[in-house]
This record gives structure tokens, sequence and C-alpha cells, in this order.
């Protein structure tokens, strides 16, 4: 009977692979294993009577607010086609270069990673946009989908990211949970702006490692990163009336954040209202836009409430059965210590990105295995750090990896998936790379925000 709480969540795991909705799944598993455990005298049903107040809590916390309004801006800003117009004009800038086409995608997905946050609407976004105009100035079709979904999971690392402020939520928890387990009771905490300010260097190396590669690739094989024509060439002036005033709005949002200004639900309240006013300046804002802009916002707005609200009843049960004393038995009996229950934590959250999305994996098994982490004398910084790139890599691994079906699905059908596969062998190399620079050198990590924060 120890091992209900690792049954329930492979359960849940085996109804999730039968394409059931998350919110639905979470919630009803749960369920059903406290109605079991109930009737049959192994659970206690006063774990749920705490269910309405962690729903209020859920409704009711500060940070979660920003959530929709960080969604609103990545919409707004994808529907003005601010984006295309971007990638065009740094297209004519580096187009005469080899690999200019692929060192555009990159930056325009990296600029547009840090204003969505989300990685689906990155993909199909930059895969509408620029897929068609590599191949038809000669591009490996392998290469090209390879940046682009590489690219496009940058999402969950570069600043100011929707996961990095829902890491940052639960591994704040976490972390005050563990120290009140090492007999600490006055517990520090950790902010949106540390988790910030630690996926800067990390998040800013991932990007000049995959320019880097395009540019090495583009000198020695020509052929599959071939020049533009001169033809379409802009001017630096031109590239840059497109390409500040989004850096503006990304730099006014993460810098109010990052310089104790605004806290992370006024700093989205200010990137939404400069999206809106951006969309106007480009004379694309209208009443149909508008509608779309708030519709999109208010499917993935509600798909992300409903994921909390079951990830609570999932957590309250799991805790139930004892899954906490559970995982921390493993844990501490592991070989290897510390360095041994990280390296499987790290293994089983990779594999669970192949099915669940990063808001699961934050919201349900993030809070069952970092307060143990923590409390065995990691860094929480580090941790969000090496959690989010590790997703990054397993959103991009095949033959699961969402990056890849959300380009997929946007492709023209000239395109192999095959060839995606290959495409994104490099960067996911270039990922692991990060990841075991990160193990080797926490502070890469951090070691920004203990420098500014102290």
């Amino acid at each position: 009977m120890e091992f209900i709480p690792l049954i329930m969540f492979l359960v849940v795991c085996g109804v999730l692979m039968l394409g059931y909705p998350v919110a639905f799944t979470l919630s009803g598993v749960a369920l059903m294993f406290a109605l079991i455990g109930t009737f049959t005298g192994q659970f206690d049903g006063a774990f749920l009577e705490a269910l309405p107040n962690r729903l209020n809590g859920i409704l009711g916390n500060q940070i979660l607010i920003a959530v929709p309004l960080f969604v609103f801006m990545g919409v707004m800003l994808e529907k003005s086609k601010i984006a295309e117009n971007l990638l065009n004009s740094m297209a004519g800038l580096f187009g005469s270069l080899r690999g200019g086409l692929a060192l555009s995608v990159i930056i325009v997905g990296m600029l547009l990673a840090a204003s969505t946050g989300i990685i689906g609407a990155t993909v199909v976004t930059m895969g509408l946009i620029s897929l068609p105009t590599m191949l038809k100035n000669g591009y490996s079709p392998a290469l090209a989908t390879g940046t682009i979904c590489a690219t496009g999971t940058l999402g969950q690392i570069i600043p100011p990211s929707m996961a990095l402020i829902l890491l940052a939520d639960v591994l704040s928890s976490s972390y005050q949970q563990a120290q009140l387990k090492m007999g600490i009771f006055s517990p520090e905490s950790i902010s949106v702006a540390d988790l910030f300010m630690g996926a800067l260097i990390p998040g800013l190396l991932l990007v000049l490692a995959y320019a880097l590669y395009v540019a090495v690739t583009a000198y020695l094989k020509p052929e599959l990163a071939p020049a533009v024509d001169k033809e379409n060439n802009t001017t630096l002036k031109d590239a840059m009336q497109h390409m500040v005033p989004p850096l503006l709005l990304i730099v006014a949002v993460l810098g109010s954040i990052l310089g104790g200004i605004a806290t992370p639900t006024e700093a989205a309240g200010i990137g939404a209202l400069g999206a809106t006013l951006l969309s106007w300046l480009n004379k694309t804002l209208n009443m149909k836009q508008l509608k779309e802009t708030l519709d999109s916002t208010l499917n993935v707005t509600s798909m992300v409430f409903l994921i909390f609200f079951g990830a609570a009843i999932f957590s309250l049960v799991f805790r139930g059965y004892g899954g906490d004393e559970l995982v921390e038995g493993i844990f501490q009996d592991m070989p290897g210590g510390v360095v041994g229950a990280t390296l499987v934590v790290m293994l089983v959250i990779f594999l669970l990105g192949f099915i669940l999305d990063f808001i699961e994996i934050t919201f349900v098994v993030v809070p069952i295995i970092a307060p143990v982490l923590l409390a065995m004398g990691l860094d929480p910084i580090w941790l969000g750090i090496m959690i989010a790139i590790n997703l990054q890599t397993s959103f991009l691994t095949p033959p699961f990896g969402f990056a890849l079906f959300y380009l997929r699905g946007v492709a023209p059908k000239s395109i192999t998936t095959m060839q995606i596969y290959k495409g994104v062998m490099p960067f996911i190399v270039i990922q692991l790379l990060m990841l075991a620079l990160l193990a080797f050198f926490p502070g890469l990590a951090t070691w920004l925000p203990h420098f500014i924060y102290g």
C-alpha cells in the first residue's frame, strides 16, 4: 500500500497517453483514488477539506495574475505582424551573408520567445513566417526546421518567460518547505526576479551557441545555408525601425522586474498595454484583431488555471497517501546521494516532457521532488534553471518533442518528419552541453542573482 502514490502517478501518465485532457485527468484520477482509499480505510478524507483554501490561494496569487497579461502580450504581438515585419527586415539585413536567414530566425525567435514565453506560439509563428522563405532561398530543410524548432523552445529560458514565472512561484514554496524541514523557522524565499536573473547568462549562451553552430555550418557547407540575393537587402535604419519598438517593450518589462520597480504582475500589465500600443502604431489594431486576441488569451488562461486546480487536487491526494515521505525515502536511500538523486530527477523530468507540458510538470512534479532536493542542499535558482533547460531539451527530442509536432503541423508536405528529426539533433547536443556546463559550473546560473540581489 505504501506505493499507492507512485501507482497513482503512473495511472495519470497512462491516461494522458490515451489523449484525455490534462486538468480532468489529474483531478479525476486523484478523486478516484481518494474514493477507493476512503472505502478501504487507506485514505483520510480530511485532506480534501483543504481543497477550498488551496483553490482560493491559486485565484488570489498575485504572481499568477501575470499569466493572462503575458499571454495577451504575446498573442497581440503575434497577430499584429510585428514579428513578421521584424523577421523580414532582419533577413534583409543579414541575408547577403551565408546563413544570414537562419541567424535572423535565431534573433527574432529570441525576441519572440521573450515576449510570448509559449513554445507552441513561437514555433508555429516562426514556421509560418520563416520556413517558406528559407526553403525558397535554397536552405537545407533539416537546417531550416532545426533552427526554427530550437529557437521556438527558447521561451522556456529567455526572460520574461511565463514558464519561469510559474516555476519561481512553485520553487519559492518548495524552498520554504525545505528550510522548515531543516529546522529553519524564518525561511528565505526566491522571487521571479531571482529566476529571471539566473536565466540571463544560460539563455544568452544558448542563443550564441545556436548562432555559432549556424555560422560554422554555413561556412563549411555553404550549399546548406546560401546567401540571399542582394536585391532584397534592407538598410540598418529600416531594420532598426522594426527592431527597436519590440526590443524596448521587452527591456521595459524585464527591466522593471529585475530593477525592482514593478512586480511581475505590474510588468505584465505594462507589456500588455505596450503590445497594444505597438499594434496600434503598426496600424493593424482593429476590433477583429482585439477580439481574436482576447479569445486566445481567455482560452489559454482557462486551460492554465484548470490545470492548476487539477494539480491542487492531485497534490492533496498524493500527500494524503504519504507520497511526500515515500519520495523523500527513495531519494535518501539512492546511491550517489544528492548527485544521484538530481540525475534521476532530471532523467524523469526529461522523459515526462514527452507527455506533459511545462505547466503540468511545474505544478505536479516539481512540488513533489523540489522540497526533498532543496533540503539536500541544492540552490533553488540553479535547480530552476536546470529544470527549465532540461524541459527545453525534452521538447526538442524526437520522437515525442512538442516543438516537433507544432512545426510538423505547419510545415509543407515536402518536408519529411525525418528531416525535422535530423535538423534538431545538433541543437539537442548544444542543449545537453549547456546542462553539463551548468552542472559543473553552477555559478552560470547563481552568480548574477547573488551578485545583484545579495
